[in-house]
């Protein structure tokens, strides 16, 4: 019988943040609660079922929360968890990295 492989928190970590899109809803909700259209448009070019998708994932596992304000007409909003806020450091950190090595497309 094959013996289960160790868990590694860096491997993991690794595997969620790489899901198309999950750093883009991160990155905009660190900027305060948003419901799922101005969540949408924040982020731009994601279509809804996969920002669906994306979100019930985080929802899941504790990083995004979401509070249904009304069911009719349907109104929900999504914020970070404190999970979800400790994010900011590594956004943070891609932005001082591709800052440094990054160049702006030349229009």
């Amino acid at each position: 019988m094959a013996e289960p492989e160790a868990f590694c928190p860096v491997y993991e970590a690794l595997n969620l943040l790489q899901e198309k899109w999950t750093l883009h809803i991160i990155r905009a909700l660190l900027e305060g609660p948003k419901g799922f259209n101005e969540l949408s448009r924040a982020i731009g070019g994601v279509n809804p079922a996969t920002l669906s998708q994306r979100l019930e994932h985080l929802v899941g596992l504790g990083v995004v929360e979401k509070r249904v304000e009304s069911y009719m007409p349907p109104r929900t909003r999504y914020s970070l968890t404190e999970a979800g806020r400790e994010l900011e450091a590594v956004i943070a950190a891609i932005e001082r990295w591709a800052r440094k090595h990054l160049k702006a497309p030349v229009g």
